[in-house]
């Protein structure tokens, strides 16, 4: 393959997407980033700073800090300043307030330019929210999962107990509408699908079909 080829996979919180991004990824040998995780990364530099606080933003001094968050993935590790908070970006704290960041403008400009980088020279498989509509616009394969709300809260709910962590489905339930509002609605990058963009319902796969099934999409791409 002579050209890098970029898959983008758009959807809401807990659609499947890093799922199926991995499964890709390994398939193909190519590399991954979870572009959530990387504003997660923001949103929780911004907790352990003190600028966020009860869903409430010192935005000013979050955009005076943007050039001391220095993010890395690694593997499945992910890397906050030189610390692996793969486990703490996770949290439903960061769950609750990661929305709030990404909705700045600034802030996506900053995490934006570092993703296309990162697909500039290699061929990658990313996942997010504004991969195919804004990231890479002209990706080779662009993908957007949906789930039923139910299926996605029981999913995330199970991630969270696999960690210990005190939380109902409910509480999870109510969380993925409110991103899922704040996410479609936002006015800079909001969650939309590409019009180029292949809908994949993730509730009629299994993980390993759907994955088989995109192969078989990336196959035709490049064939």
């Amino acid at each position: 393959m002579k050209k890098p080829f970029v898959i983008a996979i758009d959807g809401a919180s807990s659609t499947g997407k890093s799922t199926l991004a991995k499964g890709l990824a390994k398939a193909l040998g190519f590399a991954h980033v979870d572009s959530g995780a990387m504003y997660r990364g923001v949103t929780l530099y911004a907790q352990q700073n003190d600028l966020l606080e009860n869903k409430t933003l010192n935005t000013e001094v979050l955009l005076s800090q943007l050039d001391d968050i220095h993010l890395r993935f690694e593997g499945d590790t992910f890397w906050l300043n030189g610390v692996d908070v793969s486990a703490e970006i996770r949290s439903m704290q960061v769950s609750e307030a990661v929305s709030l960041v990404a909705a700045i403008p600034e802030v996506r400009a900053f995490l934006v330019a570092q993703q296309r980088i990162m697909g500039a020279n290699q061929s990658v498989v990313m996942d997010g929210r504004d991969i195919g509509t804004v990231v890479f616009p002209k990706a080779g394969l662009k993908l957007f999962l949906t789930a039923d709300v139910n299926i996605r809260a029981q999913r995330r709910f199970d991630e969270l107990s696999a960690q210990n962590a005190s939380t109902s489905v409910e509480e999870v339930r109510n969380n993925l509408a409110e991103r899922d509002h704040l996410d479609s609605t936002r006015a800079d990058s909001p969650l939309v699908q590409a019009a180029d963009a292949v809908p994949l319902d993730a509730t009629q796969f299994t993980v390993e079909s759907m994955r088989d099934h995109v192969l078989d999409l990336v196959a035709e791409r490049l064939s």
